[in-house]
């Protein structure tokens, strides 16, 4: 039986459901992350080649079936993951010292890595370095 309802604390059928396989159709979930971080790329010939920082916003989407609790998987298990795995490791960073070469789709491949190992079923990740300029790595 599928549950997505909860009635006076307590897991209730839900009708729409009943008739429904949604446990076998693949869902997304996606959290979104930022942190502050610098880089330059020397080799660049334009203003990035100069220091400069940027305010990243990571958006992480994994996906799954919805299990009997009705989710694929809770948004707090995405945030603490993403947060120890990505966040913690990148915020307030000198980006150079973690990437010989630290470019937006670089970095972008290093957090899907870092979530993959940390068991995340990663399905994209979009890597937003200025507000209208992103990087999207995806299966």
């Amino acid at each position: 039986m599928t549950y997505s309802r909860v009635i006076f604390g307590v897991p209730t059928p839900d009708p729409f459901l009943a008739g429904h396989s949604v446990g076998a159709v693949r869902t997304s979930v996606t959290r979104s992350f930022t942190f502050e971080a610098a880089h330059q790329l020397p080799w660049h010939s334009g203003k990035c080649r100069n220091l400069h920082g940027h305010g990243y916003r990571v958006e992480v989407t994994v996906e799954g079936p919805v299990g009997d609790d009705g989710m694929v998987l809770d948004f707090e298990e995405v945030e603490a993951v993403v947060r120890r795995e990505v966040v913690d490791r990148y915020d307030h960073t000198y980006l150079n010292d973690l990437f010989e070469n630290p470019t937006a789709e670089l970095i972008a491949h290093d957090v899907w890595k870092r979530l993959e190992a940390a068991d995340l079923d990663v399905a994209r990740i979009r890597l937003w370095e200025t507000v209208d300029s992103m990087v999207e790595v995806q299966r």
